[in-house]
């Protein structure tokens, strides 16, 4: 795949291009030694690392390099990286597997449950952008749906409220909460002071999630900001640190 990109956007080069990936706040030595040696196959230079929340910052427009600490929440397909930032790294961070994509299977488990109908990925995609929420609604609002009736075998369809969306979804939403919770008792007490007055920042698609900054925001006092143009946060951070490749080389 990533040799597939490499030609689409390179064409036929001359030189070997350099390449900046993404990655998640806590990966291993040994990880980041298999995503350069993948790239580097794919016919890669040289490749540059940036952590996933450092990126989404950049993207989000945060001025990384001051000495005041930003809090960045990144919820992608298929991680949550958080992380306070201050000159031009992460300070405390975390990354938990729980995002978009189990969002998506806990839909799908709680119609299972609940209504003894089996729905696809893409069915959940669609109840998640359309009615989901993890936070109370004032007006409560449906959408019908097709699935498989598990005792007949045969298609179904049923409308189903963002209450019960709110019911599927708050489990996962509240693991990601609990993380947030956590860096902010590790994170030193003047870099959250910052983050008290200066709001957390968050990127990536999932946190599109209709009401999952109100309940951050409750949860620990501090104002949430979704950041403008949040799904490519992250691949505008990492276009940004193109500009300063030098200081941003992660090659260890």
């Amino acid at each position: 795949m990533l040799k597939y990109f490499i030609n689409k956007i390179c064409g036929k080069f001359i030189f070997a291009p350099r390449i900046m990936i993404c990655i998640p706040s806590q990966v291993t030595e040994v990880e980041k030694k298999a995503v350069i040696d993948a790239a580097s196959q794919a016919g890669a230079r040289k490749v540059f690392l940036i952590e996933e929340p450092i990126a989404a910052a950049i993207g989000a427009g945060i001025d990384i390099s001051k000495p005041c600490g930003n809090m960045v929440v990144d919820i992608g397909g298929g991680t949550t990286d958080i992380a306070v930032i201050s000159l031009g790294g992460s300070v405390v961070s975390e990354s938990l597997k729980v995002a978009g994509d189990k969002f998506d299977e806990a839909i799908v488990k709680y119609i299972k449950r609940k209504h003894n109908i089996m729905i696809g990925e893409r069915t959940a995609e669609d109840l998640k952008i359309n009615i989901g929420c993890v936070y109370p609604k004032i007006q409560d609002t449906e959408m019908e749906i097709r699935g498989r009736d598990l005792m007949t075998g045969l298609p179904k369809n049923i409308t189903i409220h963002s209450s019960e969306m709110l019911e599927a979804l708050i489990e996962p939403a509240m693991m990601i909460i609990d993380s947030v919770h956590s860096v902010l008792e590790k994170t030193p007490p003047e870099l959250a002071a910052d983050i008290s007055d200066r709001g957390i920042y968050m990127t990536g698609g999932g946190c599109l999630i209709d009401g999952l900054d109100k309940l951050l925001q409750a949860k620990t006092g501090i104002n949430v900001m979704i950041a403008q143009e949040a799904v490519s946060c992250v691949a505008l951070g990492t276009g940004k640190a193109l500009d300063n490749l030098d200081s941003l080389d992660r090659r260890k």
